[in-house]
């Protein structure tokens, strides 16, 4: 965002910056991923969508969906007679979300504006609550992860798909080279080159797998695990509301 300071969590404006940030990058968000993840991102979120266990008649909510190709995923299980809602606080996002569900006849699906740190949706609602690439933007992680757990039936399934940082070389070598240089490199061509100078910082703040183990537990989640995928850049989370 030229002109404006970098997002900070100690800012109460972080969300406000991050809302603002993905409204103007909503436009080459699939083609940036795209080009960032070799496409390999659609492979991610149907791994995702495989954790999600989710069965024909069941419900889910996508949390941060952005332009809602893992809430479409998750349609496709649910199918017939199951329902999914994709829930974002970017309004261009959603409306690319939107216009992907129309092209491709998407039954049983909705998009619609919510704050991840406030669902407007009752308690135990859902069997399945996913975030895809979305959970590290949170201002308030332990308060989301909360969230999350309430509007999940008992027993309903939690899945978290995140870009985490690998530690050991030459792989750490590599991310250090890809999202510190090439990715900030790539983002000169969207709307908001700063977005993608935040993304790496917001990757190197984010709890480990480990941690977020941890943190998904004490929000209610029992029985987590965790897979790393693409060599340890990306980590699948899951667990069980208690």
């Amino acid at each position: 965002m030229a002109g404006t300071t970098k997002p900070s969590r100690d800012s109460a404006q972080f969300a406000g910056q991050v809302n603002r940030m993905f409204d103007r990058v909503a436009s080459r968000y699939d083609a940036l991923n795209s080009v960032m993840t070799a496409g390999l991102h659609h492979r991610w979120r149907e791994r995702a969508g495989d954790r999600a266990a989710l069965e024909a008649g069941e419900s889910a909510l996508d949390i941060c969906c952005g332009t809602g190709d893992l809430t479409l995923e998750l349609a496709g299980r649910v199918a017939p007679g199951g329902h999914v809602v994709g829930c974002d606080f970017s309004e261009p996002m959603l409306d690319l979300a939107r216009e992907k569900a129309r092209e491709r006849g998407a039954d049983g699906v909705r998009f619609e504006w919510a704050d991840a740190l406030s669902l407007p949706y009752d308690a135990g609602r859902f069997d399945a609550v996913t975030v895809g690439f979305g959970i590290r933007n949170l201002a308030d992680l332990e308060r989301g992860l909360a969230e999350m757990a309430r509007v999940l039936r008992p027993g309903g399934r939690l899945v978290v798909l995140e870009i985490t940082q690998p530690t050991r070389p030459p792989l750490s070598t590599f991310f250090s080279l890809w999202f510190d240089r090439i990715v900030p490199m790539l983002g000169s061509f969207s709307d908001d080159s700063e977005a993608y100078t935040y993304l790496p910082e917001s990757v190197r703040s984010f709890p480990n797998p480990n941690r977020l183990a941890g943190l998904m537990h004490d929000a209610g989640i029992e029985r987590v695990r965790w897979t790393v995928l693409a060599g340890g850049i990306i980590a699948i989370h899951s667990g069980i509301r208690g």
